[in-house]
């Protein structure tokens, strides 16, 4: 059988005119002789009846510390709520579809609620289903542990199961569908001269999902990529082909040497992020590396951007957590250096490989708008700089332009 895996987010079903739109792309692939198998996550953003959100707020107005294990069978309820809504408009129409909870879909994780991790998917009942002619509905964002205990996958859950879906039926194709046309070189909101790409490798797309861009979560390609299934960011509400998502080759023609003309795919950025700088001439510990990192990490706080030499130790993390890893710091002996209000802006391209002068571009760039670089890094896709918050338009814009983004010859 020939799948396609279709993933439908909250916002494409909000409405019975938009779940009809929904369910017209579905009969429309099921009508060129593919066997769709549709994801669906809950029901609306925050502040809707049904969303993952407006269940936890109502679990939390008794008590705020929810059990994990309870809190999954609760917010669980919003993507089959949705799955059995849209099926009934599919029945409605005439077509022939079922509904399935994660657990009756075979998605089996691991025992870590609220965020769970898929450890095999055991298929059988969409296969017999869809030989059936039926379309198969599945709850994205839950899964089921080895003894039946019901389980979430975290944030952008719905698209990790899109791509284990994908992987363990060998689908054509894993279409993701959004308020939004494809993925874009820069947040439109932010950049005027943003442009759709057409294509991205899947390297390119998880580097710009970490670095901010939210059309797709990083994990879902990390699984699509190993079974090189093509992936597509499209619109619910338009025929825009949108983005292909898809290995190097495709994207770059078959070509070995990717030095051409799109060393630059996309600027993201991250904000509410602040600098924590400590000189170690002032730390009078053994092995201050081991013990600063170590001691986020047993307080559950995520360190990122860190540079380490010989006379400081420098490192970012969330503005909400700033204030705890000061303390963290503080208890150790150390008194750290701490600027808040900062943003991580990040050029994403796997053209750049190889490239000399990149590095030169995105300084010069943005010293012409005296945009203070406060640090950097870089990998073989992505140069991360960290900026003040109040620079975050005129560093992505300048660099949008720096590397002509809004051209179409290299989208």
């Amino acid at each position: 059988m020939r799948f396609l895996i279709q993933k439908f987010g909250g916002t494409s079903l909000t409405t019975p005119e938009f779940r009809k739109e929904v369910a017209a792309k579905i009969v429309a692939a099921q009508n060129q002789g593919l066997s769709p198998v549709v994801v669906v996550s809950a029901i609306g953003r925050g502040g809707a009846p049904y969303a993952t959100d407006t269940l936890i707020s109502v679990a939390k107005q008794v008590n705020r510390d929810v059990p994990p294990r309870e809190l999954d069978l609760l917010i669980s309820c919003g993507e089959v709520i949705s799955g059995v809504v849209l099926v009934n408009t599919l029945l409605d129409m005439g077509c022939q579809s079922v509904f399935l909870t994660g657990a009756q879909a075979g998605i089996i994780t691991d025992e870590n609620y609220n965020d769970a991790r898929i450890l095999r998917v055991e298929p059988e009942k969409i296969m017999k289903y869809a030989e059936e002619g039926k379309i198969v509905v599945v709850a994205g964002f839950q899964g089921v542990t080895e003894t039946g205990e019901v389980t979430t996958l975290g944030r952008g859950g719905s698209d990790t199961t899109a791509a284990a879906l994908g992987v363990a039926l060998d689908a054509e194709c894993i279409d993701i569908y959004t308020d939004v046309e494809g993925v874009m070189t820069a947040d439109p909101r932010v950049v005027d001269e943003a442009k759709i790409l057409d294509k991205v490798t899947y390297n390119e797309i998880c580097q710009l999902a970490h670095e901010g861009a939210k059309v797709i979560h990083p994990r879902a390609v990390e699984i699509a990529m190993q079974k090189n299934i093509p992936m597509r960011v499209k619109c619910t509400f338009s025929n825009s082909p949108g983005t292909l998502v898809t290995n190097h080759g495709e994207v770059f023609g078959g070509t070995i040497d990717i030095t051409m003309d799109r060393t630059i795919t996309g600027i993201t950025h991250v904000a509410d992020i602040t600098q924590i700088t400590i000189a170690l001439n002032d730390v009078n510990i053994e092995k201050p590396h081991l013990k600063i990192f170590r001691s986020m990490a047993l307080a559950g706080i995520s360190v990122d951007f860190w540079n380490v030499n010989t006379q400081y130790i420098s490192f970012t993390v969330k503005d909400s957590v700033a204030n705890k890893a000061q303390q963290i710091l503080e208890n150790l002996g150390i008194t750290p250096t701490l600027r808040s209000g900062c943003a991580k802006v990040a050029a994403v391209g796997a053209g750049m490989t190889g490239v000399p002068g990149v590095m030169a571009s995105v300084v010069g760039s943005l010293s012409k708008e005296n945009v203070e670089i406060l640090q950097s890094s870089d990998s073989h896709t992505t140069i991360w700089i960290l900026v003040k918050e109040e620079d975050i338009k005129k560093a992505v814009v300048s660099l949008h332009s720096q590397f002509m983004l809004g051209n179409n010859q290299n989208r």
